[in-house]
């Protein structure tokens, strides 16, 4: 079990004051969710759901960023797209428009 769960309805880590989902919480649910991602993701998409409820000033791609974004991007604890933990998994295709450093 964990201290890093959120304090509701702001959203503050309970282990650290943060923003919730803090990094502590974000290595421990790649931990958790290594082998499934969609899952995860589900997981935290119901807490963005609550998130948009408890915080209706909170612009909605700031919110989808702390909530899910974090998921998809490389970050803390060595997180990647697929696989969510160090290394498993291949990079998103880049969008539209975006240029691929060399």
């Amino acid at each position: 079990m964990t201290t890093h769960g959120p304090v509701m309805p702001v959203w503050s880590c309970g282990g650290c004051d943060l923003p919730w989902p803090c990094p502590t919480r974000k290595r421990e649910l790649c931990a958790e969710y290594a082998d499934a991602p969609v899952s995860l993701a589900l997981y935290l998409g119901a807490y963005l759901v609550q998130a948009t409820e408890d915080m209706p000033w909170t612009p909605a791609g700031v919110l989808h960023r702390r909530f899910l974004g974090w998921t998809r991007e490389a970050g803390d604890g060595g997180v990647t797209v697929a696989g969510f933990a160090s290394g498993r998994g291949s990079s998103p295709p880049p969008r539209p428009g975006a240029e691929r450093p060399a």
